[in-house]
């Protein structure tokens, strides 16, 4: 029956040709090939993956955190939001921000960068994608040897931050830090932000 409902997808004009992937899966760069794809549409494991609307809280402690590491960011480094990052050939997931080396940054039509131009990735939890929040994409990161990976997720009607180094002899993040009402590390470099902002804005 699936085999059928397939033939039937694959032959439906009105539907688009991204829908169904290639028999080897979708590979990075045909994220910047694929006519009408959705904003955000990362890819995980050779498959697309369609965001859903986002919470409230997602977009204001996104942008708590991004405006906070503006302030305290390396002259050697960038801030971005909603970019993808390249991690394989069948890997390109778009973290909530990123911190990518100053040298990376290419002009303003780059699409995505190298995982070996993040210095930090930082995913805001959502209940559609919980698994690959914490799961599924820090394994990624940490095989792509990105250094520092935060989680970040809502405790009623604040934030709970997570923040993991990478452990170089075992190519995997140890045990995380975790941070409420005040978010202040030294480590990749020195950061305050109050996360109680989320609350009144």
């Amino acid at each position: 029956m699936a085999v059928q409902v397939r033939s039937e997808i694959m032959t439906d004009p009105q539907l688009p040709d991204w829908l169904i992937p290639p028999p080897e899966g979708f590979k990075a760069e045909d994220l910047d090939h694929l006519p009408d794809l959705p904003a955000h549409t990362e890819l995980i494991d050779g498959s697309l993956v369609l965001v859903s609307p986002q919470a409230s809280f997602h977009a204001l402690i996104t942008t708590i955190l991004e405006v906070g590491l503006r302030r305290y960011v390396p002259s050697e480094f960038r801030v971005r939001r909603e970019m993808s990052v390249i991690l394989g050939p069948r890997q390109r997931p778009e973290p909530d921000l990123t911190i990518i080396r100053a040298s990376a940054d290419l002009g303003l039509n780059v699409t995505a960068y190298q995982a070996s131009d993040v210095l930090l990735a930082v995913e805001v939890v959502s209940p559609e994608s919980e698994v690959r929040d914490r799961e599924r994409k820090p394994t990624l990161y940490a095989e792509a040897g990105i250094p520092h990976f935060w989680r970040v997720e809502a405790d009623a009607d604040s934030a709970i931050v997570y923040t993991y180094k990478l452990d170089r002899a075992t190519g995997a993040y140890g045990e995380p830090s975790v941070y409420q009402d005040k978010l202040q590390l030294s480590d990749p470099f020195e950061i305050d932000i109050d996360l109680t902002e989320v609350e009144s804005l």
